[in-house]
């Protein structure tokens, strides 16, 4: 089913070419300026050179043929070009009927269905979530759940941190304690006290733990059995852990893939890199050169080897590529990973074009997010001023909702804690996601947890507004939708109409910002028409029918967005 705008761009071509104008560069767009018209062209002003005439005279001829158009209710032409639109309702209804008599309202499926690869999460175990991992989490399951949507083959990887020294910090301070059982909260204060002793400006800095921490990772890397056994139950007590707040937040990984699984490919990786003369000694270390002549200022070179002789974060990102590479083949893998890290990807992404670690049109594309602050504009933090775990700062934002529910006497303290959970989570992600993904943004949760405005728990509140009339209604829509000529339904009916423009929109650009900006205004579309139209009471049952029908249909398309962007609606709020 093709797109709204190209079924207006078309019958646009046809008039161009009647009225004897090329056509090529002809487009329709939404215009900017609804007071004045649907829909706008400027394809005159761009043939005028061409053309050897005024771009009005020339969108006065094409506005001629457009008058005789079906399609078109008002076709004008205005200074110094532009040609103005507004569609007949009739046609309007035609394409809406047809999202919903097709699958996926219509939305072609991708031409060329690629292998995708979501990389998204990393999580470091022995160490609970936080609020740092919050934005990857939402952003990158949204992402996932887009590709999947738009019909390409996508798998979500958690890449966990699980491997190296601080692995054997967190042995050789177990070691020391006698602990052989211990629980998440046990780890949560273990991690940082063994790191602490590592670090020669902390206060706490024990050389000879130092020392025994990077013989333990030594051995743990060469096969040691006892430390083995020990790294096992820390993955084992991080990873439920882990799951259970990813759980929590709707977010699903089909790989769990840590650093530890692509050890086995680093060595060979190595080896070839100096045997194909990519790599190079540099002060014992073995680097790679990334600069480029295009490049307006020298990247300093990837280290793959520290002159110590062991790995580092590029070494296992780039091992991680050979390991997808041989049981994946992916087309095109998507990083949603803090944009400090920019660099760091870009010269992984160099090296693996470089050495053809990846195949040939293989896309890596970093997806580099902005911070969550606080309404001091620094980074989120407790009151006491400490950083929250993940697992608190989604009980804060339910406890606020709850607390919001209690002023409805309709719903007892079981159902309201049930449905607080679900609509804390749409306020959590909505928050973030209603945000470009690249700037930092004011985490708010009063302003979040609102139920008007651009926020999560507007758009569930719409969604069950329209579950309660249909319910009400006590019968599903059983004939066609048709325009009955009211300005609140048209608007509606276009706003519908836009769906799968902004889906491909929102997939090429991964930008889910833009799906939430469609889910608000299709609601605010929705409202607008519930306050104008008398559904329920209308007397004359076709007409009634006909409502039902595109209210339907609009909670189709706003649930089937709000579980684009991770989150769903209840029954009742």
């Amino acid at each position: 089913m093709k797109k709204f705008l190209e079924l207006i761009t078309d019958e646009l071509k046809k008039a161009f070419d009647e009225a004897g104008f090329p056509s090529e560069k002809v487009v329709a767009s939404v215009s900017n300026r609804p007071d004045l018209c649907e829909y706008q062209c400027n394809g005159a002003m761009a043939l005028a050179k061409e053309a050897h005439k005024a771009p009005l005279d020339i969108a006065q001829a094409v506005v001629e043929v457009l008058k005789k158009n079906p399609v078109f209710e008002e076709a004008d032409a205005v200074k110094p070009g532009f040609i103005n639109l507004k569609v007949k309702g009739d046609f309007l209804t035609d394409y809406v009927n047809g999202m919903a008599e097709n699958e996926k309202f219509g939305l072609e499926p991708a031409e060329n269905p690629m292998m995708v690869m979501v990389d998204y999460g990393g999580a470091n175990v022995a160490k609970p979530l936080h609020i740092g991992h919050l934005r990857a989490a939402i952003i990158g399951e949204s992402i996932k759940r887009i590709c999947k949507y738009v019909g390409h083959d996508t798998l979500g990887d958690v890449h966990l941190g699980d491997w190296g020294l601080q692995m054997g910090q967190v042995i050789a301070e177990l070691k020391l304690r006698g602990m052989t059982d211990f629980t998440v909260s046990d780890l949560e204060e273990i991690y940082p006290t063994a790191s602490k002793k590592c670090k020669t400006e902390s206060e706490t800095y024990d050389p000879a733990f130092a020392e025994e921490a990077h013989r333990i990772t030594n051995e743990l890397q060469y096969g040691n059995e006892e430390y083995r056994k020990i790294w096992e139950k820390i993955l084992e007590v991080s990873k439920a852990d882990l799951k259970k707040n990813y759980d929590n937040l709707e977010v699903f990984f089909e790989l769990w893939k840590g650093e530890s699984d692509v050890q086995p490919y680093i060595p060979d990786m190595i080896q070839k890199l100096k045997d194909d003369g990519l790599a190079r000694e540099s002060q014992g270390a073995w680097v790679i050169d990334v600069t480029e002549d295009s490049d307006k200022k020298e990247l300093p070179p990837c280290i793959v080897v520290k002159s110590d002789g062991s790995s580092l974060y590029a070494t296992t990102d780039l091992a991680t590529l050979v390991e997808r590479e041989k049981l994946y083949q992916p087309d095109y893998i998507i990083y949603v990973v803090d944009k400090r890290q920019s660099l760091h990807l870009e010269q992984v992404f160099r090296v693996s074009k470089k050495a053809g670690i990846v195949h040939e049109g293989e896309k890596l594309f970093h997806l580099g997010f902005g911070t969550m602050n606080g309404k001091d504009g620094q980074p989120y933090k407790t009151r006491s001023g400490g950083v929250m775990r993940l697992e608190s700062l989604i009980n804060e934002v339910n406890e606020a909702v709850l607390e919001k529910m209690k002023d409805n006497p309709d719903i007892d303290r079981e159902e309201a804690e049930k449905t607080s959970k679900i609509i804390a989570l749409a306020a959590l992600k909505y928050g973030d996601l209603s945000n470009q993904a690249t700037k930092d943004y004011i985490f708010d949760i009063s302003r979040f947890i609102e139920f008007e405005g651009n926020t999560g728990p507007y758009i569930l509140y719409t969604i069950v507004r329209i579950k309660s009339i249909l319910n009400k209604a006590g019968v599903a829509p059983s004939g066609k939708v048709f325009f009955t000529g009211t300005k609140s339904e048209k608007d509606l009916m276009m706003e519908l109409s836009r769906f799968n423009d902004v889906i491909e929109t929102v997939y090429n650009e991964l930008a889910p910002h833009k799906l939430c900006a469609y889910i608000y205004d299709l609601a605010n579309a929705f409202n607008g028409f519930y306050h104008e139209v008398k559904i329920l009471s209308e007397e004359d049952a076709t007409k009634k029918d006909s409502y039902l029908g595109l209210l339907k249909l609009t909670k189709e398309v706003l649930e089937q967005c709000i579980d684009l962007l991770g989150f769903a609606a209840p029954e009742r709020m």
